[in-house]
């Protein structure tokens, strides 16, 4: 069965999470190499905090901590993949989890993408310039509605241009938007849009505004802390926030350091178009989803029914596709995990 693993970005691992690792982590001497890592930082070990009696919003969803934390589930989770059953045809993530990509697809080696997104973590966790919300411009039906989103990039773009506001497209998100700003920019479209759903416009807690040009001096100091021999050619093809896709032997390792800690840290990272450019790429049977969290699922289906993959136009579709030969398989769902695990 051909696959392609999404990686999950930060907002995945959450109170339901706790003890992932201690669940699922297949590999005690590479989870004790970052424990050391994170030693020598005098961070907190991820031992500790997976393991710890209750989970602390304001401790585990810090970005030192839970960069760190994701990364290390992410790719526990890929390792667990069965490639007997499973042949992976392309790696891709969703924002932080570019970073989980690159070691699971083989462009950083296990301990320097923990230590890239350990860093760059820890980097924005220090900054914390503006923030992010999210929103949507899809139904509950999830069919498409490409007017609604250019009214409300039209909103974003007219609050933009006031003074002393700072407000971009942070992610396109399958049929969700996710901004990034500052708390004028913020406020702004909060004050602008229509509640919905009883939870949107969401503030995200603890992440700043990225992917947008407020985290250029973010980008700079990662760049100043990781040579572009680190990365290598990957072994999977990845696919990046644009849609690009790196190649096996044939990518420019300089062109991936300076997209990784430069680009995709300033400029809108696009997971819709990454979603749709491995469907139609690599056409799997299936997209696995990596934990932690079960949140990304959703996204997933979403740019897939915009893409109108496999004729798919609206969430019902969706729904009997999956019932009769899933597209989707989460890890981070009980039931899910051991059809794609060994």
């Amino acid at each position: 069965m051909k696959a392609v693993v999404v990686c999950p970005g930060r907002g995945t691992y959450n109170k339901t999470e706790l003890g992932y690792l201690q669940r699922h982590f297949p590999d005690a001497a590479l989870l004790a190499a970052f424990d050391e890592q994170r030693r020598f930082a005098d961070q907190p070990s991820l031992s500790g905090l997976d393991g710890a009696q209750r989970f602390s919003v304001a401790e585990h969803t810090r970005g030192d901590n839970a960069s760190a934390l994701i990364f290390a589930a992410t790719l526990g989770d890929f390792l667990s993949i069965d490639g007997d059953k499973i042949d992976i045809v392309a790696v891709t993530g969703n924002s932080m989890g570019w970073y989980s990509a690159l070691a699971c697809a083989g462009a950083l080696e296990p301990e320097d993408g923990f230590r890239v997104a350990n860093t760059m973590g820890t980097l924005m966790q220090r900054a914390l310039i503006g923030g992010q919300l999210i929103y949507p411009f899809v139904g509950e039906d999830w069919r498409s509605q490409p007017e609604r989103r250019a009214e409300l990039l039209a909103t974003v773009d007219g609050i933009a241009a006031r003074e002393g506001h700072a407000l971009f497209l942070s992610i396109d998100l399958g049929g969700m938007l996710v901004l990034a700003g500052n708390e004028a920019g913020l406020s702004a479209f909060e004050s602008q849009v229509e509640p919905l759903q009883g939870r949107f416009p969401m503030r995200l807690a603890n992440h700043a505004a990225f992917h947008t040009e407020l985290m250029a001096p973010v980008a700079e100091q990662g760049r100043g802390q990781f040579p572009s021999d680190l990365f290598r050619s990957p072994d999977l093809p990845l696919i990046d926030g644009r849609g690009a896709i790196w190649w096996p032997g044939a990518s420019d390792t300089d062109a991936l350091h300076a997209y990784t800690l430069g680009t995709q840290v300033v400029e809108t990272y696009d997971f819709t178009r990454a979603i749709t450019i491995a469907a139609r790429e690599f056409a799997p049977d299936l997209f696995i989803i990596t934990g932690p969290g079960t949140t990304l699922g959703g996204a997933v289906a979403q740019s897939l029914i915009l893409a109108e993959w496999r004729g798919m136009r609206d969430k019902a579709d969706f729904q009997k596709l999956q019932a009769h030969q899933p597209l989707l398989a989460s890890m981070g769902m009980p039931e899910q995990r051991p059809t794609v695990t060994r």
